[in-house]
């Protein structure tokens, strides 16, 4: 990503996801949930924040639904990215065009008047996320605050944090009124262990029960290429201490954020990032609360 090309604001372009996903060898349970993935674009109608760190391709959701038919996949949770700061519009156009049978994460501001929570929670949000590795959303001062405003609405905060940092961050989690879902398996490089004092704060949390994670975006920890055997302990570790409170997600289309990514990063292939659950777990009954039961918990699926 150091060498991506420039946009006409002079920020790197990220390269589009893999045009060929693969069907993978798990068969994903009817009705089974992708937790995280985005729709870009077209930027003339969504324009995006000044403040973003990259620029991404237009993705339209007719592309999305082809990729999940390819996955065995029916239904999904769209998160607002950071490329939007804090409009929602991109995603929720798509969630109404869903009429519903989608969910989801939305990024405002710790003033935002309630009709618009109401507005937002009617078209299928059920989260708000504080994004610590951006600078166009809430931030880490705004946690009590954003979490009180959506508590009666029953949102959860999705925090993307690296957990390198929870130590001193967790005391202020445990008292937040809402569940807390955390990014990209608490988004810890895969080179600091799993014996890291973060990553050992995150196994606490998830042993209680206000805390979920999603196990998503392993090319985003390691500097090894698919299928990442040195996420593979914590993946695992994640799945042990709360078995009913992880979650999938593919991350698609995958925005390479420069600064953010490791150094040989390569453009993963959706079928291998599901088949790379089997590695997580090899249980079917538990890879179906991964994929499905959990979801519907926490994303108030029907």
């Amino acid at each position: 990503m150091s060498n991506a090309p420039l946009d006409a604001d002079g920020i790197p372009i990220c390269d589009g996801p893999d045009v060929s996903p693969r069907k993978p060898k798990l068969q994903a349970p009817a009705g089974a949930i992708d937790c995280h993935a985005h729709i870009f674009g077209p930027v003339a109608r969504y324009p995006f924040s000044p403040k973003r760190l990259f620029t991404p391709p237009d993705v339209t959701l007719a592309q999305y639904r082809a990729l999940l038919a390819t996955l065995g996949i029916s239904r999904a949770v769209l998160v607002t990215p950071s490329v939007y700061g804090m409009d929602n519009e991109r995603q929720l156009d798509t969630l109404v065009e869903m009429k519903g049978a989608w969910r989801g994460v939305a990024v405002v501001p710790t003033d935002v008047p309630e009709q618009e929570l109401d507005r937002l929670h009617k078209a299928g949000f059920r989260g708000v996320r504080v994004n610590l590795f951006a600078k166009s959303g809430l931030m880490l001062d705004d946690l009590e605050t954003i979490a009180a405003r959506v508590s009666p609405f029953k949102w959860h905060v999705q925090l993307h944090v690296d957990s390198r940092n929870l130590p001193e961050i967790a005391p202020r989690l445990r008292k937040l009124p809402v569940h807390v879902v955390f990014d990209h398996m608490g988004h810890i490089p895969a080179e600091a262990g799993v014996t890291h004092p973060g990553f050992a704060a995150l196994l606490e949390l998830m042993r209680e029960e206000r805390f979920w994670v999603k196990l998503s975006a392993p090319y985003r920890l390691s500097e090894l290429p698919y299928p990442w055997p040195d996420v593979v302990p914590f993946a695992k570790a994640l799945i042990a201490a709360a078995p009913d409170r992880t979650v999938w997600g593919s991350d698609w289309p995958h925005p390479a954020v420069p600064g953010h990514m490791p150094a040989n990063f390569v453009m993963p292939n959706d079928g291998d990032l599901l088949d790379v659950l089997s590695a997580w777990t090899d249980d079917p009954a538990q890879q179906h609360r991964i994929l499905l039961d959990n979801p519907r918990k926490v994303y108030d699926f029907d």
